[in-house]
């Protein structure tokens, strides 16, 4: 067994992965109106799948299941980046010193930390 996607539920599939496409430089893989694969060659695509009625989990909350971490060379200069490109910075940063938390522009929480 070998991991191959990580999907994220989506209020609209085609503008979150526009957000993760210009975030991580992936390129669209497969679309249509109810999903979209990134993917940089590698063994693991990035998907996104329209779920009516999605509601973002919200951070800090205890009902989150799973966010993604990413390594980034410089973590202010990527929070910079990424605040631009429609992603927000929660107020509560459960140690800033390691890694950042961010949400996506659906409320999907993930991380930044240096490599």
């Amino acid at each position: 067994m070998r991991l191959a996607t990580i999907l994220l539920d989506s209020a609209d599939p085609a503008k979150l992965a526009a957000f993760y496409t210009a975030a991580t430089g992936w390129e669209a893989t497969y679309a249509d109106d109810d999903y979209v694969f990134l993917g940089d060659g590698g063994p693991v695509r990035l998907g996104f799948q329209r779920v009516a009625g999605y509601q973002g989990p919200g951070w800090p909350d205890d009902r989150k299941h799973a966010h993604l971490d990413f390594k980034v060379p410089d973590v202010a200069a990527a929070v910079t980046t990424l605040l631009d490109l429609g992603a927000t910075k929660p107020d509560f940063q459960p140690d800033e010193e390691n890694w950042t938390v961010l949400t996506d522009p659906e409320g999907h929480p993930f991380c930044l930390s240096t490599d």
